[in-house]
């Protein structure tokens, strides 16, 4: 390994660190978008069976009583459905925050991993010309050998 690929390699590290933690945050953040996707239908699946439900009740009569409390028990549905469309809207934001981190994190390090092995690429040919040089000198001591 090249000295300078070497001398790299512990900042290799710290970014494939940094990338992994990255991805292990946006993986969490994916996984909380899709809890409050699946809270959020339950609400409004929730909300849809018991207005289903007005429907029924209210082809055979209701007593007023009932009716506020429908009412009053759909205002608090209607509220939670509400507040669960902001809990996902946060967390949506969030998960573009911890995609965009993570887009970051890995680009950096496959920009030093291009690096580390260009710096590879140009140690192998510095070798690989050293050791044609070598046996170019070789080459010609053995000719003037046989020349004498």
């Amino acid at each position: 390994m090249s000295e300078r690929a070497r001398r790299l390699a512990p900042v290799v590290e710290m970014a494939e660190r940094a990338e992994r933690d990255a991805a292990r945050k946006l993986g969490h953040c994916q996984g909380l978008v899709s809890q409050a996707e699946v809270k959020l239908g339950e609400l409004e699946r929730y909300r849809g069976d018991y207005q289903q439900q007005w429907i029924s009740e209210g082809q055979q009569g209701v007593s007023g009583q009932w009716l506020m409390n429908y009412q009053r028990f759909l205002t608090q549905l209607e509220t939670a459905i509400g507040q669960q469309n902001s809990s996902l809207q946060w967390h949506r934001e969030n998960l573009a925050r911890a995609r965009e981190l993570w887009q970051q994190r890995y680009a950096r390090l496959e920009g030093l991993r291009k690096l580390v092995q260009r710096y590879l690429d140009e140690a192998r040919a510095a070798q690989d010309k050293r050791e044609q040089k070598l046996l170019d000198e070789l080459s010609q001591r053995l000719n003037a050998r046989r020349d004498d």
